[in-house]
Formats: structure tokens, sequence, C-alpha cells
């Protein structure tokens, strides 16, 4: 029987089931084509106790994150989302050589690169080793490990305490949360701060985002269970920010209770927004499946009309969010034969499942087609930068969520 990794309850109800996928990650080699390729049920359940949504933990983090293909650094948009909340958090914090800052999940260094810059000492704690070693080479230490009490004992007894502990994009990505929210309480001070970037529940369902359900996302969050979770090893939710990255992500920052002042206002008003959207609820979650129909029946009509009509398309990007969406819509190189990236990692390699072939971006200005997917919808103003010379052979630009939006190469 499943049971909710926050609470143990065992009353967990069906939001959408989108069948069995890869790992969103996995992407194949040419000689992997060959060979069988695993899938793991993706079905989002919400829990009627204590209403965190979540995936069954049926891949390890060990399996996913040890020898990564996401590298952070590749996105500008989010080297510079990164260096702007360094900059306003070093201000606001007072932060200074005497500090110690302290990221989980830390990838490449595209966040403590800028902590480091200000001469700040910091620690990246990063278990996949092929990233790190890219942060190292910009002069970041990073050890290389999954954060866990024991992990969390051995930094703070080795550099002391953090002033600030930053998790971006990780809180969704643990199955175990109480494991993770005791190391996150372990690493900082009595007096010092935890920051939290991830994806906020409400506008995934708000807007049909459904693609960011994969099986490296474990449990997805409202301010509501974020606040649950966090209590659970003495953290209190003193403040948040609405940030428009991922498609709409929560910036979470907890303080641990012994110092933890009276929330700002804009706690109390994300959670009524939540509780009007019914996500206070389990009823809240009805309907939500036959939206993602609809969302997938969309875009395959537009795919399959572009190509009666005689039209090109290719996508751009390869990103996890991707793989959910190619494989649930059943779409393979019939009508969407090659996809770009600008990740060279993935030069070469195939999208698991589909087995679309991805190449370098160079090859859309090579071929000129009609038009250009674009699966990293969530990036939709950089790239649309980016792409701004498929205008000059009349191509156009199509992003599939939260419905097909097809547009002009320009800003």
């Amino acid at each position: 029987m499943l049971q909710c990794r926050l609470c143990g309850g065992s009353a967990l109800t069906s939001v959408v089931d989108l069948g069995a996928t890869p790992p969103c990650e996995r992407f194949l080699t040419v000689h992997q084509l060959d060979e069988p390729e695993p899938t793991y049920p993706l079905h989002l359940r919400v829990c009627q106790d204590c209403l965190l949504a979540q995936l069954p933990p049926l891949i390890t983090p060990e399996d996913t994150f040890t020898d990564y293909a996401y590298f952070s650094s590749y996105s500008t948009s989010w080297v510079e989302h990164a260096r702007r909340f360094v900059d306003d958090a070093v201000r606001s914090l007072g932060l200074n050589e005497d500090s110690f800052v302290v990221e989980v999940a830390s990838n490449d260094g595209y966040l403590l690169q800028h902590v480091a810059q200000q001469r700040i000492p910091c620690l990246g704690i990063e278990p996949a080793v092929n990233v790190g070693e890219a942060a190292r080479g910009r002069g970041v230490p990073t050890r290389t490990a999954f954060l866990d009490p024991h992990t969390a004992a051995e930094v703070r007894a080795e550099h002391g305490p953090a002033d600030l502990v930053v998790a971006n994009n990780v809180y969704a990505h643990v199955p175990d949360v109480l494991g993770f929210t005791e190391g996150l309480r372990g690493l900082v001070a009595d007096d010092g701060w935890v920051a939290i970037e991830v994806q906020h529940l409400l506008p995934l369902m708000r807007l049909c985002q459904y693609d960011t359900i994969y099986h490296e996302h474990f449990q997805y969050y409202t301010v509501g269970t974020a606040q649950r979770a966090l209590a659970t090893a003495g953290l209190t939710v003193v403040d948040v920010e609405t940030l428009p990255t991922h498609g709409g992500s929560i910036r979470l920052w907890a303080r641990p209770d012994v110092h933890a002042p009276t929330p700002t206002p804009r706690v109390a008003q994300i959670l009524e927004e939540e509780r009007i959207a019914g996500l206070h609820e389990p009823e809240g979650y009805a309907g939500f499946a036959d939206r993602v129909g609809t969302v997938r029946l969309a875009l395959l009509d537009f795919l399959l009309r572009v190509k009666e009509e005689g039209h090109t398309v290719v996508g751009y990007g390869a990103p996890g969010k991707a793989n959910t969406l190619l494989n649930h819509a059943g779409i393979r190189t019939d009508l969407l034969p090659y996809t770009v990236d600008r990740n060279p990692y993935k030069h070469g390699r195939f999208t698991p499942g589909t087995r679309i072939p991805i190449h370098p971006v160079e090859r859309i200005a090579e071929d000129k087609p009609d038009y250009v997917l674009v699966l990293p919808w969530n990036l939709r103003v950089e790239l649309t930068a980016q792409l701004s010379y498929v205008a000059d052979w009349g191509g156009r630009l199509v992003f599939p969520i939260p419905c097909v939006d097809v547009v002009e190469a320009k800003l």
C-alpha cells in the first residue's frame, strides 16, 4: 500500500495518471536504441490527510543524480536569476567575508560562483560528479554528496553553521522529505536563513503545466504543504515570494523556530490564493486529468495538421519536462524529426522513450523549418530572443503549454 512520505497516511487520491514513461533524463546513445528501455508509472496523487501531491518513489536519487545531464549554466536567464538572488541576499542579510553560505544541489556552480566572486566563504553540496567537477572549475568548493542529517553534521563540524542555506529546485527532488529537511536544519545556524525555490503547485494546476510532472519530482508543493514539511525539522516559513521561473515558483524563506519572527502578510496572502483555488481540499484536484487530455489532443492536432499541409516542424530544447509531454502525447520522429539543445552532452543522443534525435542548435538555421516547437516553454522570453533568426525565412515558434500558441519568431 502506498503511504504519504510526509505524514505516513494511506489515503492517496489520483490527480492524473500519465501512464508509464522512462526516466526523463536518461538520454539514449545510439548503441542503446536496440536495448530494452525501463519505464515507470507516472501517476500523481494527493494525500487526503496532509495534501502533499506526490509520485511514488520508484526511482532513487542515486539512479538519477550521480551522473546528471542537466547543467544549470546553459540557461543564460537562470544564471542571471541566480546573480540577482545573490546580490539581494548579500545586501538584505548583511553577508560578508565572515559569513558562510551553503547551497544544496549546487549543480555546476551557477549560483555560488556569484557568492565566491564577492569573497564570501561558500560550499556546494552536489551529488552529481560530472556537474560538481564543472563547479570546481569555476572556483566553487563542492562536496560530492546527497544531503541528509549525516552529511549536514559533517559539513557543520568542518565549517561551522551556515548563515544562509540555499536549496533551489531540489526540495521536490528528494523522496526522503523528512531526512532532507532535517539536513537543512542541521546546516543552518540558529539565527540563520534557509531559502528554498521550488515549483508552485498553484500555477501547475491553473495552467495545466503537466509536463513538469516527472519521476525526478517526487512531490509538488503548495505553501501550505511546504510549511508542514519544514515544520517537521523545526523550521518556520517567515516569508514567501512568487517567481516566474519554471512556469511559476515560490521562494520560501524559513528560519529555525527559535529565531523565527511572525510571518509576513505575503504568507497568508498566498495561502488564501491556494485555498480559493481548492488546493487545501482533496476535491480541488478533480478535473485536472481531463484538462491534461485537452492539452495533449490540441498539440497532436496541430502536429498532424501541419504535417498534412506539407510543413516542417522541429523541436528546440531537450529538457526533462519535454519527455513527459512527448511520451504522453505519443510524439515520435514522424511528427518531430529532431530537436536541438545547447548542451553538448545531449548531442548525438536520443530522447527517452520517443527516440527523437538531439542535434546542436545550428541545425535549425541549416534546415530552415516552418515551425519550431519550443519544448522549454517556461523560458519563453529568453528563447524568443534566441530564436528571432527563425523569422528570416518566415518560420514561426510554437509553445505547447498551457495551450498551443503559434507566434512570430520575434520579440
